[in-house]
């Protein structure tokens, strides 16, 4: 195999730093298996473990791969778990013939897979990795296996980077729409304070704020319930 990277999966791979509403760390991780799967010669299916600390967020372009991944991890060994240890490119010619995790070979077999490759991915702060797998062996060799690894480096990091900076956008978002909604709340119920006792609306806050101090509430949820009050809505 001269090359794994071809039009389309370089492509595809570059699609995949384009964030929407729908956006998220497992929708991008199943893009990224689906298009390995498809994109790269050879390649039968894809998984991919998203880490961080002891956590970890795993995806498949199919179930069966899904349950490989849990499987090694249960049994401790694998190179899976090799590549996310050392931190390098893990490459198996035929799970037949590999004999350095004993209890891997039946499990990988057992899902049809023979060959693999295992390229972790550091994106501070988490540890991606990128499992390709392949129905027969010799599939991937170390050598056409680095410029694939570079571009996912690039690609997938590309894509977390924007993931997140998006989450951080509507993080931002939800919490001044929320200041908003409190502020407006705040507004009625110093509305209402002023219409009862006459007094001013910086007099009206400073009451609002007595109370809130004296029952431990905030003062948007003090404004809140007297509002459902005065609109008897609340007993």
């Amino acid at each position: 195999m001269a090359t794994m990277i071809t039009s389309v999966l370089a492509r595809d791979l570059a699609a995949l730093g384009r964030v929407g509403e729908d956006t998220s760390s497992e929708s991008v991780l199943r893009a990224l298996t689906t298009t390995l799967a498809r994109g790269v010669p050879g390649c039968s299916g894809g998984s991919a473990e998203l880490w961080r600390d002891d956590r970890v967020l795993v995806s498949g372009s199919h179930s069966e791969l899904i349950m490989l991944v849990e499987g090694e991890r249960a049994i401790g060994e694998g190179p899976s778990t090799e590549a996310r240890g050392t931190l390098r490119r893990v490459v198996v010619a035929d799970v037949l013939r590999d004999r350095r995790w004993a209890r891997y070979a039946g499990l990988a077999t057992r899902w049809g897979v023979r060959s693999a490759l295992l390229l972790p991915i550091e994106i501070s702060p988490v540890l991606l990795v990128v499992g390709l797998y392949s129905v027969r062996p010799g599939a991937f060799t170390a050598q056409v296996a680095a410029p694939l690894a570079e571009m996912l480096t690039e690609q997938v990091g590309v894509a977390m980077a924007n993931l997140w900076e998006f989450d951080e956008m509507r993080t931002d978002a939800a919490q001044l729409q929320e200041a908003m909604a409190g502020r407006s709340v705040i507004d009625q119920a110093k509305g209402i304070i002023m219409k009862t006792s006459g007094c001013s609306a910086e007099a009206a806050f400073e009451e609002l704020r007595k109370v809130s101090q004296h029952h431990q509430v905030k003062v948007a949820d003090l404004a809140r319930l007297l509002v459902e009050e005065h609109q008897g809505k609340t007993p």
